[in-house]
């Protein structure tokens, strides 16, 4: 009888310590290819919550060590991780040239609109977030909304589009380009409206005083959470663009693989050459 005591006893024991404790259940997120990230979290995620990779003057691959902020096509980012794109548009006839300053990109809007659809037709689990301003041109806000009326009903590209006034959630948002409007005439979500963004874009700030408010911007969009917040990681000061982002992509990346593991939420960080940094926007996609 002891004997069976003991060994109804050890059963005991044993099943207890196969039981995990509470929390443990809840397995970490599983890890996504960086085309199909998105997947990851649910249709009621607030785009608010995300850590969003993103690329600062996406288009700009030409023009020389002054113009030049990127080594990627829009599709290469897309394929990358990437999932906020910002769009400088001038107005061309019909049509918007993508431009960086005086220097013409070799790309057209449609050229960008074409690369989100195909993307996106291929992963339907991902949203695009981009800002669409004027560049290099001083058109006027209602000639700039005729154009890309045109782009919508007389190019067929409405339906690419989630058009709304406020930040949807990524539910209202997979497989569609969210319009962040950074110009009077466009329709959709008012890109730096206070009361919807948050956003550090210090563009002519040299990095050593960059650095700290990058660093500051991650810490308020931890401690702050509810407003998108828009962290720049690019810098125009003193030196080329590549010059700048070998000075301050290794420190935030070397910050983001120092973080707390329970930071989440870092919000949009666009990034000037992401691509010549490895693991750089791999780190971001971590603190999702």
């Amino acid at each position: 009888m002891e004997r069976r005591s003991l060994l109804t006893a050890a059963a005991a024991l044993t099943a207890t310590a196969l039981i995990p404790p509470p929390g443990a259940l809840a397995a970490p997120r599983r890890a996504r290819a960086p085309q199909d990230w998105m997947a990851a979290h649910a249709d009621t995620t607030p785009l608010q919550r995300l850590t969003i990779p993103g690329t600062h003057n996406s288009g700009a691959r030409f023009g020389g060590l002054w113009a030049q902020c990127q080594t990627t096509t829009i599709a290469e980012q897309l394929g990358s991780g990437i999932r906020f794109l910002d769009i400088r548009c001038r107005i061309t006839g019909d049509a918007y040239a993508i431009h960086h300053g005086p220097a013409y990109q070799n790309a057209m809007f449609g050229d960008v609109l074409t690369a989100c659809r195909d993307f996106l037709a291929a992963h339907p689990s991902e949203t695009v977030l981009m800002r669409v301003r004027q560049e290099y041109s001083e058109e006027s806000d209602a000639a700039f909304r005729r154009i890309f009326d045109l782009y919508l009903d007389g190019k067929g590209w409405r339906s690419l589009f989630r058009i709304g006034d406020g930040v949807p959630r990524l539910g209202e948002a997979r497989g569609r380009v969210v319009l962040l409007a950074d110009n009077g005439g466009l329709p959709g979500v008012r890109y730096g409206d206070g009361a919807l963004f948050d956003i550090q874009d210090e563009w002519n700030a040299a990095p050593a005083a960059k650095y700290p408010r990058i660093e500051a911007h991650f810490r308020r969009a931890v401690e702050q959470p509810g407003r998108l917040f828009v962290n720049y990681v690019s810098t125009a000061a003193y030196l080329p663009p590549r010059w700048n982002a070998d000075n301050l992509n290794p420190r935030v990346h070397s910050f983001l693989d120092g973080a707390a593991g329970g930071w989440r939420g870092l919000g949009i960080v666009p990034l000037d050459f992401p691509a010549t940094r490895a693991g750089l926007v791999e780190s971001l996609l971590r603190h999702n």
